[in-house]
């Protein structure tokens, strides 16, 4: 067959139009729809963030009041972990995972639309009630915190009915999306690729799936019982009525620690093929890694009740859940120990997805150790309710996670797109978003071992000097990114020079075997590996 009837093939099986991304089953498109929504909704909590930092930038109510306060704290956290980085995390497993097994795409391609276009509704259930209080429009936005708590979640105003209407759409979006990916990598793996040859990446979003299918049925359920005490006169939260309020914390946290995991480890997945290509070595430890992944699956789910020290949990309660919790550092420890053995004594260059990939392991680093500290349950009678948590779970989630996103950005954008981005403003932006995010967070450690508590508007003048530190960092944080929305712009537009199919020296995987970008269907003959 010439180019000429390729190309004409290709051209008829390529839909146009807005009725493309609407229905859409083609898992690159689909993949491409996770990420700009995830990263549009970074925005919104990146501008969410940027108000906080502004208030508590001086003492006194220089910008807000109390209550806008924490409607913009509990909104904020929800859009960061739920609207944010889930669906990029899920843009990253649908645009790659497909090239990289050898397939023709998702095994469920029409559920595969329909999960992903739960997620602007629910993200609109969020957002929306704090926009309309924001603009003077109703009342009774979200004010409980990101995790919303009983008995306040109960007494709270209408914005908690749209949180929890929210949740269930996330949770029908996420379980049918991780069923895709489980029966997609059962089923239509490539000729010759076994399971001793998958990628990381993948093993990573298998233990992922399993996660979510796991504990994300145990907030569901949290949120219908949350739904019926507040208005069908039941009781599961209300003391008044028999009811007990730390069953939400249970339920809650049986969901909200293997959240940091889930969003943990796809990042994880994806670090060490960068740490390889750019080492210019194979990947090291690979069983040791993938066992990691599954030791982490399940321990992650016996531990949620380290957050729960100074809930009065019966001692032997809070001894099991301490080792338990420090049971987990030794497969993460793991991890560390084989990306040091994949860059050890190779011929590092440092592109900008390696910068963001050593970036990780130095930020997540710091989150880890400082989790050991919290999992003492001695030690965390002083540091709950304190700054030092917000510091910890921000090295965490965005010294892990959200570094972990950029660098698979910038790995995968020539790839996607054809072209290759600026490296001089790659590497601006990730020296910028290093100090910016140190300067933002680090101080945090401090203030709550000094006894800031965290969720306050405003605090004593004994704080002050920390908090402008902090507020600093957010804004040189925040502009950063600024950099990065520029670079991928430009990238799209066609501004940088083209890329090959391989795209970096070094780089291994089916993925690379493809042009960039990538046609349309990507393997109608499958691949022998």
């Amino acid at each position: 067959m010439s180019t000429v009837d390729i190309d004409a093939m290709e051209e008829q099986h390529h839909p146009r139009g807005i009725t493309r991304w609407l229905y859409t089953t083609n898992h690159k498109d689909i993949g491409i729809l996770y990420i700009a929504f995830g990263f549009l909704m970074f925005i919104v909590g990146g501008i969410l963030a940027m108000l906080i930092r502004a208030e508590l930038m001086e003492p006194g109510m220089k910008v807000m009041g109390p209550e806008l306060y924490n409607q913009i704290i509990s909104v904020h956290g929800l859009v960061m972990v739920f609207a944010a980085l889930m669906p990029v995390s899920a843009g990253m497993v649908n645009y790659l995972i497909p090239m990289m097994i050898g397939a023709p795409d998702m095994a469920l391609p029409r559920l595969n639309n329909f999960s992903f276009w739960l997620l602007p509704p629910a993200a609109i259930l969020l957002v929306l009630p704090w926009l309309l209080e924001f603009f003077g429009i109703g009342n009774g936005t979200l004010d409980t915190g990101w995790t919303m708590y009983a008995p306040l979640s109960v007494q709270s105003g209408p914005g908690m009915d749209f949180a929890i209407f929210a949740v269930l759409l996330l949770f029908l979006s996420s379980t049918l999306a991780s069923i895709n990916i489980l029966v997609t990598v059962l089923n239509l793996r490539a000729p010759g690729m076994t399971w001793d040859k998958i990628p990381i990446f993948v093993w990573s979003w298998v233990n992922t799936a399993v996660l979510l299918i796991v504990v994300f049925p145990a907030l569901a359920g949290a949120a219908i019982m949350l739904l019926l005490d507040r208005h069908f006169g039941t009781h599961f939260f209300s003391a008044a009525g028999g009811g007990d309020p730390l069953l939400w914390v249970h339920m809650f946290w049986f969901f909200g620690h293997p959240e940091v995991y889930i969003l943990l480890l796809p990042t994880a997945g994806i670090l060490v093929h960068i740490l390889s290509t750019f080492a210019r070595k194979p990947v090291y430890g690979y069983k040791a890694q993938v066992y990691s992944f599954a030791a982490i699956t399940m321990i992650s789910v016996i531990v949620w009740a380290h957050h729960m020290y100074t809930s009065g949990l019966p001692t032997a309660a809070n001894i099991y859940f301490m080792f338990s919790t420090m049971a987990i550092s030794i497969p993460v420890g793991i991890l560390f120990i084989c990306w040091f053995g994949t860059i050890w004594k190779g011929s590092m260059t440092f592109e900008t997805p390696m910068l963001f990939a050593l970036g990780y392991i130095v930020l997540f680093g710091i989150g880890g150790l400082t989790g050991l500290i919290l999992s003492d349950a001695a030690a965390d009678q002083q540091y709950h309710g304190a700054y030092f948590v917000i510091a910890h779970f921000h090295y965490t989630l965005i010294g892990g996670p959200v570094m972990g996103v950029l660098a698979a950005s910038y790995y995968y954008l020539p790839k996607l797109t054809g072209r290759m981005y600026d490296e001089t403003l790659g590497k601006w932006h990730f020296w910028l978003t290093m100090i910016g995010f140190n300067v933002t967070f680090f101080p945090q450690f401090l203030l709550g071992i000094d006894g800031m508590p965290r969720r306050i508007a405003d605090y004593a003048v004994k704080f002050a000097p920390l908090n402008m530190a902090s507020s600093i960092g957010a804004f040189v944080l925040g502009a950063a990114q600024l950099i990065f929305l520029y670079n991928v712009y430009r990238t799209l537009v066609g501004a940088g020079k083209p890329a090959t199919g391989r795209v970096w020296d070094g780089a291994q995987g089916l993925e690379f075997t493809l042009p960039s970008p990538p046609p349309y269907h990507t393997f109608e003959v499958p691949p022998t590996v």
